[in-house]
């Protein structure tokens, strides 16, 4: 008895309990055989077993054009950013470089992009021992920022970009510290050598067609061996100490010179007007001479005698003795007022002459003295 024969006293009936009317399960070798049809007809096959139907696969065939279709249509399709180039290969070979924004390539693998960030900067150190010009030796630091110009000749045009960067960095900063004296060094030139270390790295690289550009090149302060590091840290703060006795020096002078200007100006003023007073003097003079010369032309005797008494005047205005001179007679009296009046209680004796006349000289006095005040009136 077969497998799926109903045993004896159910006759008519399946292992199920149904009845054998065809609405049992169906058969495994029935579901084998569908199989092996449909998989025939996948590969563009018609089965002639029974029960086939013999439609071709249509559906099927739609279905994988669809999804090869979008895959493709996804694939070629290719979005940049902004700050990214992107480099196409052609069975990798060089084809083109896109700009940013969408973009169609054909499907893989005839078509390949490579995406190149061209607005990043890239820092790279170095740090080494250098020998100077005058044969010293120095560390030396420098600190170099770049980013890619040209994304086809970073990747194609040098096997290692970075690491010929650094030997090209490396060759002119030894280029230029072995043309340089170790004081300029580690001192005033600092920026100096950064700037000429810039130039000839960037021609260096342009020479190299290497795609690279520099954006900055930066010099830490240089160090001396440690040998020496006393000796230069007393001649940089010499140095220091020089220029502060220079800044000093240039604070007294804008001090000191604006204060000289104005004293040589108010000098030149100063000279300008005695100038102005001395010439008026001399012309005022000048001027009374001449009214002199013409009075005295009028009346020689008259003239004569005024010259006389205003010189009189003039030497004897400073002095409190008073000279008596007596008519008819060559002695010159002498009478010491200055002493009674700074001693009005001491009492002195004086010697007069037998001919002298008291009257007559206190007239002459009087007279003297009045032809004084009314020339002195006159000439207020």
């Amino acid at each position: 008895m077969g497998w799926n024969e109903p045993p004896d006293g159910n006759k008519g009936k399946d292992p199920w309990g149904k009845r054998g009317n065809g609405e049992g399960p169906p058969d495994l070798d029935e579901i084998v055989r569908k199989m092996q049809q449909g998989l025939g007809g996948l590969f563009g096959k018609r089965s002639t077993g029974v029960g086939s139907g013999g439609k071709p696969p249509a559906l099927l065939w739609v279905l994988i054009v669809l999804i090869v279709g979008i895959f493709a249509a996804t694939d070629m399709v290719y979005f940049i950013d902004q700050q990214d180039r992107g480099v196409v290969l052609r069975f990798g070979a060089y084809q083109q470089t896109w700009q940013p924004g969408l973009n169609v390539r054909l499907p893989r693998p005839i078509e390949e992009v490579m995406i190149v960030n061209v607005e990043q900067v890239r820092p790279l150190t170095h740090k080494a021992h250098m020998l100077t010009q005058d044969e010293n030796i120095v560390d030396v630091e420098m600190a170099v920022q770049w980013r890619i110009d040209d994304p086809s000749a970073f990747l194609f045009n040098v096997a290692d970009p970075t690491a010929t960067l650094r030997q090209v960095i490396e060759s002119v900063v030894r280029e230029v510290i072995g043309k340089s004296t170790l004081d300029f060094v580690l001192t005033e030139g600092r920026s100096q050598i950064a700037q000429q270390q810039f130039v000839l790295i960037q021609e260096t690289l342009d020479d190299y067609r290497i795609g690279i550009t520099i954006s900055t090149v930066e010099m830490q302060p240089a160090k001396p061996p440690e040998e020496v590091k006393a000796a230069f840290d007393d001649a940089i703060k010499a140095r220091e100490d020089e220029q502060r006795l220079v800044n000093e020096a240039e604070a007294y002078r804008n001090d000191i010179i604006p204060k000289a200007r104005g004293a040589a100006a108010r000098l030149r003023e100063e000279a300008t007007g005695y100038k102005a007073r001395v010439i008026a003097m001399a012309e005022g003079e000048a001027s009374r001479f001449e009214q002199l010369f013409t009075e005295y032309q009028r009346a020689p005797a008259i003239t004569r005698q005024r010259l006389y008494l205003e010189s009189i005047e003039a030497v004897l205005s400073s002095t409190n003795k008073v000279l008596l001179d007596t008519e008819g007679s060559n002695n010159l009296m002498y009478i010491p007022i200055d002493r009674l009046i700074n001693d009005p209680g001491r009492t002195q004796s004086f010697n007069i002459p037998r001919d002298f006349n008291l009257d007559s000289n206190v007239t002459q006095a009087g007279q003297l003295r009045g032809r004084l005040d009314s020339r002195n009136r006159g000439l207020r």
